[in-house]
């Protein structure tokens, strides 16, 4: 019995040996340097208005091995950036973020859509101002390398996404002031 049960060890040893390791999925923090969640309409179909937001948070999770990822976004909406502190205030009132009452956005995955290795699109859903709608970004670009600056492993994409505002209750002044709103999305990350 005890020869035996040298034998399955030894054996069990040689297998683990020869397989090669299985990736693992790999945790990464939003880099909010490097993370801008941005927001244009048309304005009165005078001109294209273009804002951001300047304070993101959040984590993705990727795995390449699996193909498979996650990603869990909070944006603080008291951070958007219209260039016009006035204006400002204007997209933080009810009419609009309503800030005071929802004082972020998130956006949560549910799937990462592969093509290969690289992830092409992200299913989620999107909460603004209290209500909560499917959504899928598309992924214009990815990357994954290590970062040559921190000597850490990064990720880094480009996504987008066209939602009607008035779907978020944010309708006011549609249609001369755009229902539809395209969201763009910039986002780095650090591995943790």
């Amino acid at each position: 019995m005890n020869k035996l049960t040298r034998l399955g060890a030894a054996v069990l040893l040689a297998t683990a040996a020869a397989t090669p390791a299985l990736a693992a999925p790999e945790t990464y923090t939003i880099d909010g340097s490097h993370t801008f969640p941005r927001f244009s309409y048309s304005h009165f179909g005078y001109s294209t208005q273009l804002s951001r937001f300047d304070r993101t948070t959040g984590k993705i999770v990727f795995d390449k091995a699996a193909r498979t990822g996650s990603v869990d976004i909070v944006i603080d909406a008291k951070s958007v950036s219209t260039g016009s502190t006035t204006f400002d205030g204007h997209i933080q009132g009810e009419d609009f973020l309503d800030t005071a009452q929802f004082p972020t956005a998130t956006f949560k995955s549910t799937k990462v859509v592969f093509d290969g290795d690289k992830p092409v699109a992200v299913e989620g859903k999107l909460t603004l101002k209290g209500v909560t709608r499917p959504v899928t970004l598309a992924l214009t670009s990815f990357q994954a390398m290590p970062h040559p600056m921190l000597k850490k492993d990064a990720i880094g994409a480009n996504g987008n996404v066209t939602v009607k505002r008035s779907d978020f209750n944010a309708g006011k002044y549609a249609p001369y002031v755009g229902d539809d709103v395209r969201i763009d999305i910039a986002v780095e990350a650090i591995r943790d």
